[in-house]
Protein backbone atom coordinates (compact mmCIF):
# COMPACT_ATOMS: atom_id res chain seq x y z
CA UNK A 1 0.00 0.00 0.00
CA UNK A 2 1.37 3.24 -0.94
CA UNK A 3 2.54 5.55 1.69
CA UNK A 4 1.89 8.59 0.17
CA UNK A 5 -1.46 10.26 0.70
CA UNK A 6 -1.49 13.63 -0.13
CA UNK A 7 -0.78 15.16 -3.13
CA UNK A 8 -0.45 19.24 -4.34
CA UNK A 9 -1.49 20.31 -7.92
CA UNK A 10 -0.02 24.24 -8.35
CA UNK A 11 -2.27 25.64 -10.63
CA UNK A 12 -2.52 29.22 -10.49
CA UNK A 13 -0.65 30.06 -13.11
CA UNK A 14 -2.08 32.33 -16.05
CA UNK A 15 -1.57 29.71 -19.10
CA UNK A 16 -0.70 32.69 -21.24
CA UNK A 17 0.99 30.39 -24.30
CA UNK A 18 -2.55 29.91 -24.86
CA UNK A 19 -4.14 32.83 -24.94
CA UNK A 20 -7.18 33.55 -25.59
CA UNK A 21 -8.25 30.66 -25.03
CA UNK A 22 -7.61 30.85 -21.36
CA UNK A 23 -8.67 34.27 -20.97
CA UNK A 24 -11.76 33.48 -19.11
CA UNK A 25 -11.08 29.63 -18.18
CA UNK A 26 -7.88 27.77 -16.64
CA UNK A 27 -5.25 26.14 -18.75
CA UNK A 28 -5.88 23.00 -16.49
CA UNK A 29 -9.60 22.79 -17.71
CA UNK A 30 -8.19 22.72 -21.86
CA UNK A 31 -9.80 19.19 -22.69
CA UNK A 32 -7.80 16.08 -24.16
CA UNK A 33 -10.73 14.37 -26.10
CA UNK A 34 -13.53 14.62 -23.44
CA UNK A 35 -11.59 15.53 -20.10
CA UNK A 36 -9.60 18.41 -19.38
CA UNK A 37 -6.10 18.36 -18.36
CA UNK A 38 -6.67 18.49 -14.40
CA UNK A 39 -8.78 15.33 -14.89
CA UNK A 40 -6.02 13.51 -15.80
CA UNK A 41 -3.64 14.18 -13.59
CA UNK A 42 -6.05 13.91 -10.72
CA UNK A 43 -7.08 10.36 -11.89
CA UNK A 44 -3.11 9.58 -11.95
CA UNK A 45 -2.99 10.79 -8.49
CA UNK A 46 -6.13 8.51 -7.41
CA UNK A 47 -4.77 5.19 -9.28
CA UNK A 48 -1.24 5.95 -7.08
CA UNK A 49 -3.91 5.74 -3.60
CA UNK A 50 -3.73 9.37 -3.07
CA UNK A 51 -7.17 10.19 -0.92
CA UNK A 52 -6.20 13.94 -0.33
CA UNK A 53 -5.80 16.19 -3.75
CA UNK A 54 -4.81 19.85 -2.71
CA UNK A 55 -5.04 22.36 -5.26
CA UNK A 56 -3.17 25.69 -5.20
CA UNK A 57 -5.73 28.19 -7.06
CA UNK A 58 -5.06 31.66 -8.11
CA UNK A 59 -7.67 34.26 -9.79
CA UNK A 60 -9.93 32.74 -12.50
CA UNK A 61 -9.76 29.33 -11.13
CA UNK A 62 -13.20 28.56 -10.40
CA UNK A 63 -13.62 26.48 -12.99
CA UNK A 64 -11.53 23.62 -11.49
CA UNK A 65 -13.24 23.69 -8.04
CA UNK A 66 -17.04 23.48 -9.71
CA UNK A 67 -15.51 20.84 -12.45
CA UNK A 68 -14.62 18.47 -9.21
CA UNK A 69 -17.87 19.68 -7.22
CA UNK A 70 -21.10 17.96 -7.42
CA UNK A 71 -23.26 19.25 -9.99
CA UNK A 72 -26.75 18.67 -8.92
CA UNK A 73 -28.68 20.55 -11.82
CA UNK A 74 -27.07 18.95 -14.90
CA UNK A 75 -27.69 15.13 -12.59
CA UNK A 76 -31.10 16.38 -12.38
CA UNK A 77 -31.26 17.17 -15.91
CA UNK A 78 -29.48 13.82 -17.02
CA UNK A 79 -31.60 11.80 -14.84
CA UNK A 80 -34.84 13.33 -15.89
CA UNK A 81 -33.76 12.71 -19.44
CA UNK A 82 -32.81 9.18 -18.56
CA UNK A 83 -29.28 9.81 -20.11
CA UNK A 84 -27.87 7.33 -17.46
CA UNK A 85 -24.20 6.57 -19.17
CA UNK A 86 -23.34 10.39 -18.72
CA UNK A 87 -25.03 11.06 -15.63
CA UNK A 88 -22.23 8.08 -14.24
CA UNK A 89 -19.74 9.87 -16.09
CA UNK A 90 -20.12 13.11 -14.17
CA UNK A 91 -20.94 11.65 -11.10
CA UNK A 92 -17.74 9.94 -11.04
CA UNK A 93 -15.10 12.71 -11.71
CA UNK A 94 -14.10 11.86 -9.06
CA UNK A 95 -13.95 9.07 -6.22
CA UNK A 96 -16.39 9.48 -3.27
CA UNK A 97 -13.40 8.60 -0.87
CA UNK A 98 -10.84 11.44 -2.16
CA UNK A 99 -11.16 14.98 -0.70
CA UNK A 100 -10.74 17.88 -2.65
CA UNK A 101 -8.91 21.22 -0.66
CA UNK A 102 -8.38 24.08 -2.23
CA UNK A 103 -5.89 27.35 -0.89
CA UNK A 104 -5.10 30.30 -2.67
CA UNK A 105 -1.87 31.78 -4.12
CA UNK A 106 -2.47 35.32 -2.98
CA UNK A 107 0.17 36.31 -5.31
CA UNK A 108 2.14 34.27 -8.35
CA UNK A 109 5.80 33.79 -6.74
CA UNK A 110 6.46 30.54 -8.13
CA UNK A 111 6.46 26.67 -7.99
CA UNK A 112 7.96 26.66 -4.80
CA UNK A 113 5.95 28.79 -3.06
CA UNK A 114 2.97 27.43 -4.61
CA UNK A 115 3.93 23.84 -3.01
CA UNK A 116 4.62 25.80 0.40
CA UNK A 117 1.36 26.96 0.52
CA UNK A 118 0.20 22.98 1.02
CA UNK A 119 2.43 23.12 3.95
CA UNK A 120 -0.39 23.32 6.58
CA UNK A 121 -2.47 20.74 5.27
CA UNK A 122 0.85 18.28 4.22
CA UNK A 123 1.91 18.59 7.99
CA UNK A 124 5.16 16.32 8.12
CA UNK A 125 3.94 13.83 5.50
CA UNK A 126 5.81 12.54 2.38
CA UNK A 127 3.21 14.05 -0.65
CA UNK A 128 3.45 14.33 -3.94
CA UNK A 129 3.27 17.53 -6.30
CA UNK A 130 1.66 16.86 -9.83
CA UNK A 131 2.15 19.20 -12.84
CA UNK A 132 -1.13 19.39 -15.17
CA UNK A 133 0.94 20.66 -18.05
CA UNK A 134 2.76 17.63 -17.65
CA UNK A 135 0.68 14.82 -19.25
CA UNK A 136 1.84 11.49 -18.64
CA UNK A 137 0.26 8.41 -21.09
CA UNK A 138 1.48 4.62 -19.89
CA UNK A 139 1.03 2.07 -21.95
CA UNK A 140 -1.41 -1.04 -21.23
CA UNK A 141 -0.67 -3.02 -18.25
CA UNK A 142 1.98 -0.41 -16.99
CA UNK A 143 1.19 1.64 -13.89
CA UNK A 144 0.85 5.39 -14.05
CA UNK A 145 3.78 7.34 -13.75
CA UNK A 146 3.10 8.60 -10.37
CA UNK A 147 2.14 4.71 -9.11
CA UNK A 148 5.64 4.12 -10.07
CA UNK A 149 7.08 6.70 -7.92
CA UNK A 150 4.95 6.09 -4.50
CA UNK A 151 5.79 2.14 -5.04
CA UNK A 152 9.33 3.58 -5.38
CA UNK A 153 9.75 5.48 -2.64
CA UNK A 154 7.91 2.62 0.09
CA UNK A 155 11.36 1.13 -0.58
CA UNK A 156 13.57 3.77 -1.23
CA UNK A 157 12.23 6.73 1.64
CA UNK A 158 13.70 9.26 -0.33
CA UNK A 159 12.53 11.95 -2.38
CA UNK A 160 11.79 10.85 -6.57
CA UNK A 161 12.04 13.35 -9.08
CA UNK A 162 10.47 12.15 -12.53
CA UNK A 163 13.26 12.62 -15.19
CA UNK A 164 13.81 12.44 -18.59
CA UNK A 165 16.48 13.18 -21.21
CA UNK A 166 16.06 16.42 -23.73
CA UNK A 167 17.94 18.42 -26.36
CA UNK A 168 20.89 20.08 -25.10
CA UNK A 169 19.12 23.30 -26.88
CA UNK A 170 16.42 22.58 -24.55
CA UNK A 171 18.22 22.65 -21.32
CA UNK A 172 16.88 26.64 -20.23
CA UNK A 173 13.27 25.22 -20.04
CA UNK A 174 13.72 22.97 -17.13
CA UNK A 175 15.85 22.15 -13.72
CA UNK A 176 18.48 20.02 -14.59
CA UNK A 177 19.99 17.25 -12.46
CA UNK A 178 23.61 15.77 -12.27
CA UNK A 179 23.05 12.21 -10.77
CA UNK A 180 24.87 8.87 -10.91
CA UNK A 181 23.43 5.41 -11.71
CA UNK A 182 22.45 3.56 -8.43
CA UNK A 183 19.65 1.20 -9.54
CA UNK A 184 17.58 -0.16 -12.49
CA UNK A 185 15.81 3.71 -13.36
CA UNK A 186 16.87 5.66 -10.58
CA UNK A 187 19.55 7.77 -10.66
CA UNK A 188 21.01 9.36 -6.99
CA UNK A 189 21.09 12.85 -7.49
CA UNK A 190 24.36 15.41 -7.08
CA UNK A 191 23.15 18.45 -7.84
CA UNK A 192 20.22 20.20 -9.42
CA UNK A 193 19.80 23.73 -11.34
CA UNK A 194 17.16 25.45 -12.49
CA UNK A 195 16.47 26.33 -16.33
CA UNK A 196 20.49 26.58 -17.35
CA UNK A 197 21.65 27.85 -20.60
CA UNK A 198 22.67 24.61 -22.88
CA UNK A 199 26.48 25.74 -22.79
CA UNK A 200 26.54 25.76 -18.73
CA UNK A 201 24.09 22.88 -18.17
CA UNK A 202 25.19 19.60 -16.07
CA UNK A 203 23.68 17.37 -17.91
CA UNK A 204 20.56 16.96 -20.41
CA UNK A 205 18.50 15.35 -17.66
CA UNK A 206 15.62 17.35 -17.02
CA UNK A 207 13.41 17.39 -13.93
CA UNK A 208 9.60 16.76 -15.28
CA UNK A 209 6.44 17.51 -13.56
CA UNK A 210 5.88 14.29 -11.07
CA UNK A 211 7.76 14.56 -7.22
CA UNK A 212 7.39 12.64 -4.30
CA UNK A 213 8.76 14.68 -1.82
CA UNK A 214 9.93 14.29 2.31
CA UNK A 215 8.34 17.28 4.33
CA UNK A 216 11.62 18.69 5.42
CA UNK A 217 11.74 19.97 1.59
CA UNK A 218 9.64 22.92 3.46
CA UNK A 219 11.73 23.87 6.17
CA UNK A 220 14.50 25.29 3.24
CA UNK A 221 11.30 26.52 0.93
CA UNK A 222 10.45 28.64 3.60
CA UNK A 223 13.62 30.78 3.99
CA UNK A 224 14.49 30.86 0.26
CA UNK A 225 14.85 34.11 -1.88
CA UNK A 226 13.44 34.75 -5.06
CA UNK A 227 15.86 32.75 -7.18
CA UNK A 228 15.35 32.54 -11.46
CA UNK A 229 13.24 34.34 -12.90
CA UNK A 230 12.32 36.24 -9.52
CA UNK A 231 10.27 33.34 -8.14
CA UNK A 232 10.84 31.22 -5.14
CA UNK A 233 11.74 28.13 -7.34
CA UNK A 234 11.01 24.45 -6.02
CA UNK A 235 14.44 23.52 -7.88
CA UNK A 236 16.42 25.41 -5.55
CA UNK A 237 14.21 23.64 -2.16
CA UNK A 238 15.43 20.54 -3.53
CA UNK A 239 18.94 21.44 -4.03
CA UNK A 240 18.91 22.59 -0.02
CA UNK A 241 17.49 19.06 0.90
CA UNK A 242 19.91 17.65 -0.92
CA UNK A 243 22.24 18.98 1.38
CA UNK A 244 20.30 16.60 4.45
CA UNK A 245 18.89 14.04 2.91
CA UNK A 246 19.24 11.51 -0.30
CA UNK A 247 17.05 12.57 -3.63
CA UNK A 248 16.83 10.33 -6.69
CA UNK A 249 15.85 10.95 -9.97
CA UNK A 250 13.33 8.37 -11.58
CA UNK A 251 13.39 7.28 -15.01
CA UNK A 252 9.65 6.31 -16.06
CA UNK A 253 7.99 4.41 -17.81
CA UNK A 254 5.88 6.07 -20.07
CA UNK A 255 5.29 9.13 -22.61
CA UNK A 256 5.32 12.88 -21.87
CA UNK A 257 3.21 15.28 -23.55
CA UNK A 258 4.59 18.88 -22.75
CA UNK A 259 0.74 20.69 -22.59
CA UNK A 260 2.32 23.92 -21.74
CA UNK A 261 3.32 24.48 -25.07
CA UNK A 262 1.04 24.12 -28.12
CA UNK A 263 2.51 21.54 -30.43
CA UNK A 264 2.63 19.09 -27.16
CA UNK A 265 -1.27 19.59 -26.85
CA UNK A 266 -1.75 19.00 -30.08
CA UNK A 267 0.59 16.16 -29.93
CA UNK A 268 -2.00 14.78 -26.86
CA UNK A 269 -4.65 14.96 -28.18
CA UNK A 270 -3.68 13.08 -31.32
CA UNK A 271 -2.20 10.53 -29.49
CA UNK A 272 -5.36 10.00 -26.59
CA UNK A 273 -7.63 10.22 -29.58
CA UNK A 274 -6.67 7.54 -31.31
CA UNK A 275 -6.66 5.73 -27.79
CA UNK A 276 -10.38 6.09 -26.92
CA UNK A 277 -12.61 3.45 -27.72
CA UNK A 278 -15.42 6.10 -28.98
CA UNK A 279 -13.11 7.95 -31.20
CA UNK A 280 -10.10 5.78 -32.25
CA UNK A 281 -11.27 3.73 -35.11
CA UNK A 282 -12.52 6.48 -36.74
CA UNK A 283 -10.16 8.85 -36.16
CA UNK A 284 -7.32 6.73 -37.22
CA UNK A 285 -9.07 5.93 -40.90
CA UNK A 286 -9.22 9.49 -41.04
CA UNK A 287 -5.64 10.54 -40.62
CA UNK A 288 -4.77 7.41 -42.97
CA UNK A 289 -7.23 9.37 -45.85
CA UNK A 290 -4.61 12.12 -44.60
CA UNK A 291 -1.65 10.73 -45.31
CA UNK A 292 -2.65 9.39 -48.23
CA UNK A 293 -3.81 12.60 -49.87
CA UNK A 294 -0.61 14.06 -48.80
CA UNK A 295 0.97 11.50 -50.12
CA UNK A 296 -0.81 12.04 -53.74
CA UNK A 297 0.12 15.58 -53.67
CA UNK A 298 3.90 15.65 -53.23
Amino acid sequence: MSQIRKAVFPVAGLGSRFLPATKAQPKEMLPIVDKPLIQYAVEEAVAAGITDLIFITGRNKRAIEDHFDKAYELESELEAAGKQALLEVVRNVIPRHVNCIYIRQSEPLGLGHAVLCARPIIGREPFAVLLADDFMDTAPGVKPVLAQMTETYTYERASLLAVQEVPRADTRQYGIVSAEAYRPNIDLVSAIVEKPHPEVAPSTLAVVGRYVLTARVFDYLETLGAGTGGEIQLTDGIAALMQAERVLAYRYEGQRYDCGSKLGYLKATLAMGLKHEETGKAFRAYLNEIHSQLEGGQ
